[in-house]
């Protein structure tokens, strides 16, 4: 498999590191030392895309993708407001498109845990939820997008909390999400139940980025050649 790695970041790095690894070759390397080589030309030679920038260039990116008709995996966070939009494009485009918040194995399967959880918990007001993670101090967004998808899973299963904040509580009806970012952390997410008879928590820690890298090729093997709008949750038959 060809792949386009847009961004060439430590994430990038490793990322083509285990592509290499796994057989697949690396045709095109976008940084933002050299953005005149995004051209539809040089991309035509890439099976699939794999796309990690920053939060405000990402819908670009991934919208160029859709155009050059090449599948396209995105693991930029912080854009969630685009992402809709994102969507209804490669719909439009015939395309394939697949973002995840997380792409490690093991995130994704904490993401069903939480949300087993949550709904577990909803009847249970005797409970109090909130949220931390804890990044390196170059993580560009806060809260991590891991974190924000914890949340919105918790708010969909818990009525008595309609918003998440990025802050502590200030009532009963915000959740929490306490951000800390610390080196050297790939990064490690807590939710945690708390009563004044005990605490209930889950907690990932991710060890190094080598899980996030594996998972974003995972997913390119899975999308390439594919038509339409994936998750992780399609990759890992979850």
């Amino acid at each position: 498999m060809n792949i386009a790695l847009i961004g060439y970041g430590k994430m990038g790095h490793m990322i083509e590191e285990i592509a290499l690894q796994r057989g697949h070759s690396v045709v095109l390397k976008i940084n933002i030392d050299n953005t005149e080589d995004f051209t539809a030309e040089k991309m035509a030679a890439a099976d699939v895309a794999i796309e990690f920038t920053a939060p405000e260039s990402a819908f670009a990116n991934v919208r160029r993708c859709l155009d050059f008709g090449v599948p396209v995996v995105s693991g930029s966070t912080g854009w969630n407001q685009h992402l809709p939009e994102a969507k209804d494009y490669c719909l439009q485009k015939g395309g394939a498109f697949l973002h995840a918040s997380n792409f490690s194995i093991g995130v994704n399967i904490f993401f069903q845990v939480n949300k087993l959880l949550a709904r577990l918990m909803a009847s249970q007001p005797g409970y109090e939820v909130a949220l931390k993670e804890v990044h390196h101090t170059q993580k560009l967004d806060s809260p991590s997008g891991t974190a924000v998808t914890l949340a919105e899973q918790v708010l969909q299963q818990i009525d008595r909390k309609k918003a998440w904040v990025n802050r502590p509580a200030e009532n009963d009806q915000e959740l929490a999400i306490l951000s800390e970012r610390i080196d050297p952390a790939p990064g490690t997410h807590h939710v945690k139940y708390s009563s004044e008879v005990d605490d209930i928590e889950i907690i990932h820690t991710a060890h190094s980025r080598k899980g996030f890298a594996l998972g974003a090729v995972l997913a390119a093997e899975f999308l390439a050649g594919k038509k339409g709008v994936f998750t992780m949750d399609d990759v890992l038959h979850l």
